[in-house]
């Protein structure tokens, strides 16, 4: 789990740098101010939790549930939660109708959130 948890962590951060040059230069000629603030909102949450998971991937062992429930949650939340607003942009920016995929914003939102209780637990309880 301490590998998974560092590859996504790397992943995400990876990609996060890619997505946010590529909305700043080339996303911004072609979107509207509001949808271009949309996909920022998923490069920054993208980026954070790649530091986040970073963080636990070197202090966790993983052999605690709560842990895995942690890494699971941020994980599935920001590939949730980000990925959904890239697509709805991308959706927006190539007149495409991909409003399905609206409702998974929030749910990753939701996993997100989940983490950090879930975190804000493991510390309390330790």
């Amino acid at each position: 789990m301490i590998l998974i948890v560092k590859f996504f962590a790397a992943t995400f951060g990876f990609f996060g740098i890619i997505f946010g040059a590529f909305g700043a230069h080339r996303l911004k000629r072609i979107l509207a101010p509001e949808v271009l603030h949309s996909f920022e909102t998923g490069v920054k949450y993208q980026l954070i939790h790649a530091v986040v998971l970073l963080f636990i991937g070197f202090h966790f062992e993983f052999i605690d549930f709560t842990e895995r429930m942690i890494a699971s949650c941020m994980i599935i939340g920001v590939i949730l939660f980000s990925f959904s607003i890239y697509a709805l942009c991308y959706a927006k920016a190539k007149n495409l109708n991909l409003k399905f995929l609206g409702p998974v914003t929030p749910v990753g939102g939701l996993l997100l959130m989940t983490g950090w209780g879930l975190l804000l637990y493991y510390f309390i309880v330790q």
